[in-house]
């Protein structure tokens, strides 16, 4: 019942990360073009009439908001990063209170990050901030805060409820890359 909105969430997570990964790479290559291009003398009178100044501005946002909804895609996947050298030595029980106390820990944590940034963006929605270049409105920029916060929350929750359901954490596996099977026959580390 549960399984089909959150699905749906992990899909919109990742088509976000992507697509603000790939805007701004291709922002960033059009602004390196058009630098190129205004050094041309045959070209440059028309390239610098293009204003390209806010590129740089908006790659910074969309970073912001992509490292917020990446730490999320982190925790739900198991690659976030954590240090687990000393846990992974205690008794399975106590290394399991330990893991749930931690969990429980980042969920709290991000839980506060996300109010008291909800409360920035509510306070700076009602100024005239806006960005240096872009002129957007400020609130917007920071308004990453407290969505990548919460969400980071829900996947820290998420994972701590399925931890103390199946003692299952989530692991990333760095041979293996989603939507691409290796040939019949050949094991992952093989050479192909």
């Amino acid at each position: 019942m549960l399984r089909l909105p959150l699905r749906i969430l992990d899909r919109l997570e990742e088509i976000l990360i992507a697509s603000l990964m790939a805007a701004a790479t291709l922002i960033t290559f059009a602004a390196v073009v058009h630098r190129y291009l205004s050094t041309v003398p045959v070209i440059q009178d028309y390239v610098t009439q293009i204003d390209m100044t806010w590129t740089q501005e908006l790659c910074v946002y969309m970073f912001i908001w992509v490292a917020k909804f990446g730490a999320a895609y982190g925790v739900r996947t198991g690659i976030h990063v954590g240090v687990d050298v000393l846990i992974n030595r205690l008794p399975p029980r106590s290394r399991g209170v330990v893991i749930t106390f931690g969990l429980l820990c980042g969920a709290l944590f991000t839980g506060v990050i996300g109010t008291l940034g909800a409360r920035f963006v509510w306070e700076i929605a009602h100024t005239d901030q806006v960005s240096a270049d872009m002129e957007a409105p400020m609130w917007l920029v920071y308004l990453a805060i407290p969505c990548g916060s919460y969400l980071m929350c829900f996947r820290f929750l998420q994972v701590a409820w399925a931890f103390v359901r199946t003692g299952d954490l989530p692991a990333h596996s760095h041979a293996k890359v989603e939507g691409i099977e290796p040939p019949t026959g050949t094991a992952m580390g093989d050479p192909i």
